[in-house]
């Protein structure tokens, strides 16, 4: 079953349009918008004379079709002359969003002289006697690169490296306004795994972390482990861990909702490639009851023929009853489900088969496993990857401050452990009193989320115990 997507930010259009002067006119263009679904976030009047008023009339649109219709919609007003219509995404994107800025002033000769010639020589000279020197005398100490094939792209798929740059820009732009983390985006025009681990080793010298973004499974889990061995700077597959650490922080405290242990619990993943696989070992890590991963040849389990090997590992560790069937099959009296596969699986007989005070994930972007209406209709807590729905699964919550903590503390590597500090560290983030059905998580906007974050990673890199949420 599908259903139209509620409007968002993400297809916001500004129309500019003439209407005749009189005092009603405007609100018949907010009507119009409102009975064809939009929201009107803004009018703003343009210019005008005795007989006619130009406005900007900014709207929220469910996707690209909507908007047309509302466009259409407004030109069949009479009076109306719609002179132009902006996509806000798309102005937003226009020349990138990210640049670079110097950190020194460069006003006169003697500044130059000590950022450039002749004296950056001496430090250069004292880098290379002392290599380890760079992390405290180069961008190295507060520098990330997100690095993409384009081979995975959002849920889009295989677009290329130079479509896959505006998501790249923005994690870039997040890793600054979350962490203060200078980020730069590095795609590449290969898609072989050797080539790619060279050219990450190659560049690796100029950062201090390595940030793997949409390459797909299970290539990248190749590349992220070759690639740990390789370098001695941290190497995170945010699709993998961070996705995996957000997950456990919103079902530590979704099962603080309804009082289940997660020991207890049987939860179903459905989607058994990078991010299923590591929100399975992240759980398994933290002793969960029971696990089953599943995804399009059905429950992965043990005997089960023609598996690679990422999916023979799942069916040797987790399904400990071998259950055996599709995903509705294997969901009956389940605990959890948490879905990163795709949209429009179930509906909600489907979540009132499972167990009591079920938990629902649907994290599928941008249509999510089941509509969260339908969800919630029978389950006590439901979450998804969308913005405009409550407790949003959002990866921000985590790799900022994952990687600030781990540049703070010259970590060398990223570990689960790191991950199930930061994991605990967003879920304290809320508090246990404010916890509620649609509260787990905490607001991407909160300030204490990537300090605590960095706090608890910094702690682990360094081999201290982790700070408690309320020091």
């Amino acid at each position: 079953m599908t259903t139209r997507r509620l409007p968002s930010a993400g297809f916001s259009i500004t129309v500019r349009v003439s209407v005749p002067a009189d005092a009603a006119a405007i609100g018949r263009l907010t009507t119009a918008v409102g009975e064809a679904g939009g929201i009107v976030t803004a009018v703003d009047v343009v210019d005008s004379d005795p007989v006619s008023v130009v406005v900007d009339l900014t709207c929220d649109t469910a996707d690209t079709t909507h908007a047309d219709q509302v466009v259409d919609i407004l030109e069949e007003l009479p009076g109306v002359d719609v002179r132009k219509v902006s996509d806000r995404t798309f102005l937003l994107h226009l020349g990138g969003k990210i640049e670079v800025n110097s950190k020194v002033s460069l006003r006169n000769r003697d500044e130059l002289s000590r950022a450039y010639t002749p004296g950056v020589a001496r430090v250069c000279l004292a880098i290379a006697d002392k290599p380890e020197d760079a992390r405290r005398l180069t961008i190295k100490r507060n520098t990330v690169a997100v690095v993409s094939d384009g081979s995975a792209v959002l849920g889009l798929g295989n677009l290329g490296p130079a479509a896959s740059l505006p998501v790249m820009e923005g994690k870039a732009a997040l890793f600054k306004r979350f962490a203060g983390v200078d980020a730069w985006p590095v795609v590449l025009d290969t898609q072989d795994t050797e080539e790619i681990i060279q050219v990450v080793k190659a560049i690796a010298p100029a950062y201090g972390g390595i940030n793997l973004e949409d390459i797909a499974a299970p290539r990248c889990f190749e590349i992220e482990a070759r690639l740990r061995e390789m370098l001695d700077i941290p190497v995170f597959h945010d699709d993998q861990h961070g996705t995996a650490i957000v997950v456990l922080a919103a079902l530590t405290n979704a099962l603080r909702c309804v009082g289940k242990p997660l020991a207890d619990v049987r939860v179903v993943v459905c989607g058994a490639g990078a991010a299923g696989t590591a929100i399975v070992k992240l759980l398994l890590r933290e002793g969960v009851g029971d696990v089953v991963a599943v995804d399009r040849a059905g429950a992965l389990h043990r005997g089960m023929p023609g598996l690679n090997a990422d999916w023979q590992w799942l069916a040797d560790n987790t399904n400990r009853e071998a259950r055996t069937g599709d995903l509705r099959t294997v969901l009956r009296g389940a605990d959890v489900f948490i879905g990163v596969s795709a949209p429009n699986l179930l509906v909600g007989d489907d979540i009132a088969t499972m167990a009591k005070d079920p938990i629902v994930f649907a994290l599928a972007n941008p249509d999510p496993e089941i509509d969260p209406r339908e969800a919630r209709e029978h389950a006590a807590v439901v979450a998804t990857g969308r913005s405009d729905q409550p407790n949003q699964i959002n990866n921000v919550l985590a790799f900022p401050g994952v990687f600030r903590g781990m540049l703070d503390g010259h970590a060398r590597a990223y570990t689960d452990e790191m991950g199930v500090a930061a994991a605990r560290a967003i879920a304290d983030t809320v508090g246990e009193d404010k916890i509620n059905p649609t509260v787990i998580v905490p607001s991407v906007f909160d300030a204490r989320v990537s300090t605590a974050v960095a706090a608890a990673v910094r702690a682990i890199a360094r081999g201290e115990a982790p700070p408690k949420a309320d020091s």
